[in-house]
């Protein structure tokens, strides 16, 4: 096999586009972005064999001080059922890693679907296949699961009716209850951008989770809205916004990336009409799968994104379980000492 190192933005996304598990973190955008905001420095390289593309990998690394830390943010692409294949890009994505505290990766290979211990459940040998190669090859599941590990999905090959027709009903009345009381979706625009980031940080008060500064989400929308990776919705009662979903968009999918809603005019259902026009915008432009982007990782009340998983299931898309973030670290001891401070360090 044969790895290259690419300097082009065009010869990046165009290749990656065509591979198997391609992510819109891989992207050429996501790694100057996370550049920009967070002094992670991508390396994107690409694997060869007999003149074709077989994988790609866009690493990003960090150092503190003399710590190397090396994440591959939903990646690599590759068509992970060929395991022969797998083996030989986890070798030598290992190689690189000799000198790392941790090498992270979270490919979307999916485990499984449905809800465990229930009766639409289902489980993927080769999602299986892979989590145990992953297990003999020294690697182990992450303590640190960066991004959302299960997620739901919709499949937007289908007719628009049809998609529709298998929402709930109860979906489907709240979708045409925004529509009667005079919610009105349109798209965003740049000047839009302190709009979205106001109903964010609204949003972020009322559920109780963190955000950062308005400038590291200002430039992620901006960027990738101005390179035609991200579209935006508002949804406004009377000219005023109310709520918002952005997507971001690459390949075949389409991921809700981000959502937002005001304390205002709740009643009038506008998260509901926002996925619907969402999910139709995506089927528009050929996308052939609409990711909701986040389900939780115990299926009970227990856990903090239930509520908005009840919220998602309405949609009736399929409930996708993958292996999640695994980590390779070459030095067992400063690895466990790491994971110990981080969790003191989070308490």
């Amino acid at each position: 096999m044969i790895t290259e190192t690419i300097h082009d933005q065009e010869v990046w996304n165009n290749t990656l586009k065509t591979l198997p598990y391609s992510h819109v973190l891989q992207t050429w955008e996501w790694g100057e972005f996370k550049r920009e905001t967070t002094g992670w420095l991508p390396t994107r390289l690409m694997f060869k064999e007999g003149g074709v593309t077989v994988a790609m990998a866009s690493i990003l690394t960090r150092r503190i001080g003399p710590v190397t830390m090396m994440y591959i943010p939903k990646g690599p692409a590759l068509c992970y059922e060929n395991l022969e294949l797998a083996r030989t890009v986890l070798h030598e994505l290992k190689k690189r890693a000799r000198f790392a505290l941790w090498l992270k990766i979270d490919p979307d290979v999916v485990i499984g679907t449905g809800i465990p211990d229930t009766n639409d459940e289902t489980t993927s040998p080769s999602g299986v296949a892979f989590r145990d190669l992953l297990q003999a090859s020294g690697w182990q599941f992450s303590n640190d699961q960066v991004q959302f590990r299960n997620t739901i999905r919709i499949d937007l090959t289908k007719p628009e009716d049809d998609i529709l027709m298998g929402m709930s009903q109860n979906t489907r009345r709240k979708i045409r209850t925004a529509e009667k009381k005079g919610i009105i979706i349109r798209p965003a625009t740049l000047d839009d951008l302190e709009t979205l980031y106001n109903l964010y940080q609204i949003t972020g008060e009322r559920d109780n989770f963190l955000i950062r500064p308005p400038q590291y989400y200002e430039k992620a929308w901006r960027d990738f809205i101005q390179q035609g990776l991200a579209h935006a919705l508002i949804a406004e009662f009377e000219n005023k916004p109310v709520a918002h979903v952005i997507l971001f968009h690459f390949g075949q999918t389409c991921w809700y990336f981000y959502g937002a809603s005001s304390n205002e005019e709740r009643h009038r259902m506008p998260n509901y009409l926002l996925q619907w026009e969402a999910i139709k915008w995506a089927k528009s432009q050929g996308y052939q799968v609409y990711d909701m982007w986040g389900a939780p990782n115990q299926f009970d009340e227990s856990d903090s994104m239930w509520g908005v998983y009840q919220f998602k299931q309405g949609f009736r898309g399929i409930t996708i379980r993958t292996i999640g973030a695994w980590d390779y670290a070459p030095y067992p001891v400063l690895y466990r000492a790491y994971n110990t401070l981080r969790r003191v360090l989070h308490r």
